[in-house]
């Protein structure tokens, strides 16, 4: 282990990175969106590439003193200088006003795009998309996705949770910039803690992920990507206020300081801390926070070495409970959060070759101090996680079929955490090495198939294979299928510490297993030419069955709450979904989803001594997404409708005698709108999020006994707040 680490640590102090012998870039319009299709050439030798739906292109670079041009039609052409070839280009391309005036041939770029040349399912979440929606964090930002559910977890806390293919957000590997983060106690409330106007994108992968990036990851992957220094705009500003008092700025600049070093600095402020109470229960509809949130990051580049490093700090305040200003209490029931949480991160690449045949090998390493400060009511609950990640890779291609890449990786868990006064200290170490090997013959038919084996400090050594098939029969045909095993370890306190905003007990039991489970799942997307646009339609579906689960039962006995191992009992999860996104005419897009989830589980009634096999409760079993957009020629106005239809399901089973809550929670409609308005260098945006009101008829159960054995804030399946408008400025000064 000693020696693991050793030479880890000396191959991140020693080994260089990643740069490319080819000149690559992204082209973007005014608005930030990339650009499709732009042909891109030197002057005089005409060598010429296309970019890809990103915006990307990468092009060999010509001997001769020649200009890079850049054309695309409705836009005014681009000659540019190349001074530093190891620079990645950023080129802006301006609308032709004059051609407008004729004839304008263009298309406007969709806000999420499927990552056509991946071989796992995976989507794109553009600016041009997050900025569709408040989205002042990440959490706010699916709100136009029919894949990725985001929830409160109670009536209380704000803790939100996400949902991916019929499984709680724990179950989705949260990345950020490619490393894993916000695990363990950050998984509540880690959707707050990413501005949205610090996002360059979100990929989403469904299924099991590349074994790059660890074990777990057993029902998808979530990436996010911050703005980069070398490319990002000097500097740009987004405010946001709500008729609910919420304020928020975030700001956020590029420097380069010379040819090899660009610096970012981000800096996020939010306040809403004013009292809602409108159902009047007693308790604030949803708690009162505050956050201040501080990024810096930087990025060195010298020939074929590059290395990047990040420090962010978080401090973040939250305050729920009951309203005194409507109730003259002596002794109020509150509930208290107070997070420190302090990350830095390294990534150092080096290329050996850049040509056809790259070669290439880097070190990656990550840590994060969370501290997190709570009070229940009368129950203290106080955590401290320390998380340290390393990884080093290697990467290289035997031909234009074949493909290898190896790596080992460490990851260290330390646990600080105390409820009430039981401890429950714990630390984790797990060391391990990868191999994937990549079969790609002509792009028509892709193989990739990986295994890792890895050591846990507290489970021992386990084997996680995983296998991804991608298939064009035609150029409009893409079929995937993935199958791949996962682990992960349960921290069933710190993933779950919102569940004290109730006076259900807490039972846990001794030596809980590591989670174990099998994903399998099959895709097909087809992109039907319809005149001069393009029909997206797309089909999954997708199936995870735990062989060991630690089980979060809430219906065996409705005041505890049990924690245990599933054994021999049956837990699965199926989802399926369809999804069609066509461009009607000119500046409008259409998008419909519609998801079906069937998620069941063993239970272990602790009255009874029997096992209920049941749909697992708060769980929407479908979900209807209808998002239309449409922006103005020369875009100066932008119209934004999303309305989502959200299924029935099942409540926690509720006591025999005097049952406090119904059986089932009953299907619901949630729309939300927007405008925009554009100028040259800045935008004004106004909207409505849940705009016919919608919210959940009494979340919290007994608020007006807060302390008997009945009171529960945790039995949250709808809104908790209902309609809220807000607007909003975003201004850039940009880098062209």
């Amino acid at each position: 282990m000693q020696k693991l680490i050793i030479l880890l640590l000396l191959t991140f102090i020693t080994l260089p990175a990643a740069a490319d012998e080819k000149l690559k870039g992204y082209v973007l319009d005014e608005q930030k969106d990339p650009v499709t299709g732009a042909n891109i050439y030197w002057e005089k030798s005409k060598i010429g590439v296309t970019s890809d739906s990103e915006g990307y292109f990468e092009i060999d670079h010509t001997q001769l003193h020649e200009h890079l041009i850049i054309t695309y039609t409705g836009f005014i052409t681009q000659s540019v200088h190349v001074e530093e070839k190891n620079k990645a280009l950023k080129v802006i391309l301006e609308e032709d006003k004059q051609l407008l005036e004729e004839l304008v041939v263009s298309r406007r770029t969709p806000g999420t795009l499927t990552q056509r040349s991946a071989v796992a399912q995976t989507q794109k979440v553009t600016m041009g998309e997050i900025h569709r929606a408040a989205c002042c964090n990440l959490g706010e930002s699916f709100e136009t996705n029919p894949s990725v559910d985001v929830a409160y977890s109670d009536a209380a806390t704000g803790a939100r949770q996400i949902k991916l293919l019929g499984l709680a957000g724990t179950y989705v590997q949260m990345l950020t910039e490619n490393y894993p983060n916000f695990r363990g106690v950050a998984s509540p409330y880690g959707m707050d803690y990413i501005p949205g106007a610090w996002m360059e994108g979100i990929y989403i992968s469904k299924g099991t992920s590349s074994v790059k990036n660890g074990y777990e990851a057993l029902a998808g992957q979530i990436n996010v990507e911050y703005k980069k220094p070398q490319t990002m705009d000097h500097f740009s500003l987004n405010l946001f206020g709500s008729d609910a008092m919420r304020m928020e700025v975030n700001a956020d600049a590029g420097i380069h300081l010379n040819e090899q070093l660009t610096t970012a600095l981000f800096v996020h402020y939010s306040n809403d801390t004013q009292a809602h109470d409108r159902n009047e229960d007693g308790f604030l509809d949803y708690p009162k926070t505050k956050q201040f949130n501080l990024m810096n990051r930087w990025n060195h580049e010298a020939g074929k070495y590059v290395a990047q490093y990040g420090f962010k700090y978080i401090n973040e305040q939250r305050e729920g409970g009951q309203e005194t200003h409507h109730h003259t209490l002596d002794d109020p029931y509150s509930i208290k959060l107070n997070t420190n949480r302090g990350e830095f991160y390294t990534k150092q690449a080096y290329v050996f070759r850049a040509d056809e045949l790259a070669e290439s090998a880097a070190v990656i390493a990550s840590g994060s101090i969370h501290d997190q400060q709570s009070q229940y009511d009368k129950t203290p609950y106080e955590v401290q996680q320390k998380n340290l990640y390393l990884s080093l890779l290697y990467e290289k291609d035997f031909s234009a079929m074949h493909n290898l890449s190896t790596g080992l990786s460490l990851n260290y868990d330390g646990f600080d955490e105390t409820l009430q006064t039981s401890s429950f200290n714990r630390d984790e170490t797990v060391t391990g090495a990868y191999a994937q090997y990549t079969f790609n013959l002509h792009n028509k038919l892709i193989l990739l198939g990986g295994i890792r084996a890895d050591h846990s400090s507290r489970y021992g050594f386990f084997i996680t294979p995983r296998l991804h098939l991608k298939y064009n029969p035609y150029e409009w045909i893409h079929l995937r299928g993935s199958v791949g095993k996962g682990f992960r370890t349960a921290n069933v306190l710190a993933e779950n510490n919102y569940l004290l905003a109730s006076s259900r007990r807490i039972e846990i039991a001794d030596n809980l297993d590591q989670e174990e489970a099998w994903n399998a799942g099959v895709n097909a997307t087809f992109y039907i030419p319809a005149g001069d646009r393009e029909i997206t339609l797309t089909g999954e579906w997708y199936h995870t069955r735990f062989m060991q689960q630690v089980v979060v039962d809430v219906d065996s006995d409705p005041h505890a709450i049990s924690f245990y191992n599933l054994n021999e009992g049956r837990s699965y999860s199926n989802s399926a979904q369809v999804e069609m996104s066509y461009p009607f005419f000119t500046g409008f897009t259409l998008t419909a989803a519609y998801r079906y989830t069937h998620s069941m589980s063993d239970y272990r009634n602790q009255l009874s001594g029997e096992t209920l096999f049941l749909t697992k409760p708060l769980m929407n079993d479908y979900k209807g997404l209808l998002t239309a957009s449409y922006q103005t020629p020369l875009r100066k106005w932008q119209f934004d409708l999303t309305g989502q239809l959200n299924g029935g399901g099942r409540m926690p089973m509720a006591a025999n005698t005097n049952p406090l809550w119904e059986e089932q929670f009953d299907p619901f409609m949630v729309v939300n709108g927007q405008v925009t308005k554009f100028f040259r260098n800045f935008s004004l945006y106004l909207g409505a999020e849940n705009l016919f009101d919608f919210r959940q008829p009494d979340p919290i159960i007994d608020a007006v006994n807060p302390r008997s054995d009945n009171f529960d804030a945790t039995m949250v399946w709808g809104p908790v707040h209902g309609r809220k408008i807000y607007a909003g400025l975003r201004y850039t000064i940009p880098r062209y």
